[in-house]
């Protein structure tokens, strides 16, 4: 089998990647579909906001518990359950649209739900790949992993805005087809092997969470690249918040563009992780990340001053292949570098970043509000910018301590 799909040749794996593709396509689906019912029901940029603050919030408590979970108890077992949290989200909104009582505050609770959830399951996720690959192909399995996330990137937005946009469906039954698609991902979970917890001893969950955080500044390559990838999701990452309000607001158009203008973006990932996927394991991993997240940074910048549509598309394609480069390199690097032990919580501290991102969507809409969405595009992508410039320069000009000479001084 090609470089670029070693890891599906282990059965179990694919089963993972499997599971992962009707999952992220029945998220993808909830994720267009929330922006969708918060634009219609009140026409606001900071609305929007609310909406993915309080995901943010959600996974920003969950996390952690998820990656002392993923640590402590058998990772298939964390990943159905938190699964359970996916299903009934999609269920209930579907449920509240089809008998026409939906009201804004079930788009809060439904990302409360579903930020829980993912705080869970993401974390376990992730280091099952690991457990099942090992360390050699550990950043093959994350790239084919991104490749599923980005491909479903591409097909739910217009899946879902066409279900939207045919009359025979709508909101209502789109959320069905949603629940539907989670399921199948929670029953393909359960085939998965479930080897026992890579930490043992008496639970202490938060003393755990402390030593993960412990662990990650003690190790330089770790922690710099977390605290980049912290800045890029918070602030660049942030701009798909607020893709119906430049679409229809900035831009005039329907529904149905907003779904081409997420597809766009998720064509650019799709094709950068086919590319990405033959050299994540590489020596030259880390140096691509960074160009890649200065890349990123500059077209949210481009999003900001696009003079139309049709240019806003082209940039998001680049935007798109930016930020699934740089998300699957700095996740490989990170988990490459960890211990088993740690693998759970060093992921968790990893995936805070998307709660920021979730976070600064409600102070950034506000920002929109008060001086236009399109400058407040540039000073997202800015700060993204000069934050990865500042990590190469770091990296580049100071060689990180070998990740070996460090193991003995962590808290375990």
């Amino acid at each position: 089998m090609s470089s670029r799909f070693a890891a599906l040749a282990q059965r179990d794996f694919r089963t993972l990647w499997i599971g992962g593709l009707f999952s992220f396509m029945g998220i993808q689906m909830q994720f267009f579909l929330r922006g969708i019912l918060a634009w219609d029901l009140t026409e606001r940029k900071d609305a929007l906001g609310l909406v993915y603050f309080v995901f943010g919030v959600a996974l920003l408590i969950a996390t952690p518990l998820g990656g002392v979970a993923s640590d402590r108890l058998p990772k298939r077992a964390v990943m159905l359950v938190s699964q359970l949290g996916i299903v009934a989200s999609a269920i209930g909104m579907g449920a509240a649209v089809l008998t026409d009582l939906i009201e804004f505050w079930m788009l809060l609770v439904a990302s409360v739900l579903q930020g829980t959830a993912f705080g869970f399951f993401g974390p376990a996720r992730v280091a099952m790949a690991r457990d099942l690959v090992g360390r050699e192909n550990v950043g093959n399995a994350i790239s084919l992993q991104s490749l599923a996330m980005n491909g479903t990137r591409v097909f739910a937005p217009s899946l879902a805005g066409a279900l939207v946009g045919w009359s025979v469906f709508g909101l209502g039954p789109t959320y069905v087809v949603a629940a539907v698609l989670a399921v199948l991902s929670w029953i393909t979970t359960a085939q998965l092997p479930n080897p026992p917890a890579a930490l043992s001893g008496a639970a202490r969950p938060f003393a755990d969470i402390a030593d993960g955080v412990r662990y990650v500044r003690s190790i330089p390559s770790i922690r710099n690249i977390v605290m980049t990838a912290f800045a890029v999701l918070m602030f660049a990452f942030s701009y798909v918040s607020f893709i119906p309000a430049l679409v229809e607001g900035e831009f005039g158009l329907e529904e149905q563009h907003v779904g081409l203008f997420t597809s766009a973006s998720s064509v650019g990932a799709l094709l950068a992780g086919f590319w990405v996927a033959g050299l994540a394991d590489s020596p030259r991993a880390q140096m691509i990340m960074t160009l890649a997240g200065v890349l990123f940074g500059v077209m949210v910048i481009a999003l900001g001053v696009a003079p139309g549509f049709t240019v806003a598309v082209i940039v998001a394609v680049i935007a798109g292949a930016g930020t699934t480069t740089f998300q699957t390199l700095s996740n490989t690097l990170v988990l490459r570098d960890a211990d088993a032990e740690f693998q759970g919580r060093v992921q968790s501290i990893m995936q805070l970043g998307f709660a920021g991102f979730g976070m600064t969507a409600l102070p950034l809409g506000v920002l929109a509000e008060q001086i236009g969405l399109r400058p407040t595009l540039v000073i997202m992508g800015a700060v993204a910018s000069i934050a990865v410039l500042s990590y190469g320069a770091v990296s580049f000009l100071r060689d990180d301590e070998p990740v070996d000479m460090l193991r003995d001084s962590t808290v375990a």
